[in-house]
């Protein structure tokens, strides 16, 4: 059975707030769109996983606005928002100047706003929040439970790097 997703769920975008505020013990996560995982490492220690949910179109890497797809490559987390539209964000540093030359030689806008969040906060029930934990349906995100983005809000700081994987 489909779930039931509202039309006002268009897109990730978020815009920056003034105050950033993080404490934490991670060095580096590492996501791997394949087997719909988020690690956590300190150093070369696994710490934490958790099961992810990318775009519409999960299979290749980000090269447009509205494409659907989550952004392969090396970035960093560089900002939060506590008052998304989802439970907590963190901001992916997309596009990198890599991707910013790539879409200026083709002459296409490579799109922004990636990031890492929870469930939609219109998602309040358990049956709801399973559906949702069960497709792709960001817009190019990375998706997690909302326990999930409770635990990485705490563990991840801003400055991480964080390496996205095919």
């Amino acid at each position: 059975m489909m779930p039931l997703l509202t039309p006002t769920m268009t897109g990730c975008s978020t815009t920056k707030p003034q105050s950033v505020v993080s404490t934490s013990r991670v060095s580096q996560v590492v996501v791997r769109k394949a087997a719909r995982n988020l690690s956590l490492y300190k150093g070369n220690q696994l710490v934490r996983e958790y099961r992810i949910n990318l775009g519409h179109v999960p299979k290749g890497h980000k090269m447009q606005e509205g494409d659907k797809r989550t952004p392969e490559g090396d970035y960093i987390l560089d900002w939060r928002n506590a008052r998304s539209r989802y439970y907590k964000s963190i901001h992916i540093s997309y596009p990198n100047v890599h991707d910013r030359t790539f879409a200026q030689a083709i002459g296409i806008d490579p799109g922004g706003m990636i990031m890492i969040h929870g469930r939609p906060s219109s998602a309040k029930t358990a049956g709801l929040m399973k559906e949702y934990d069960a497709l792709d349906w960001t817009d190019g995100c990375i998706a997690v439970s909302n326990e999930a983005m409770e635990q990485i809000w705490r563990l991840v700081p801003d400055g991480t790097p964080i390496r996205i994987l095919p």
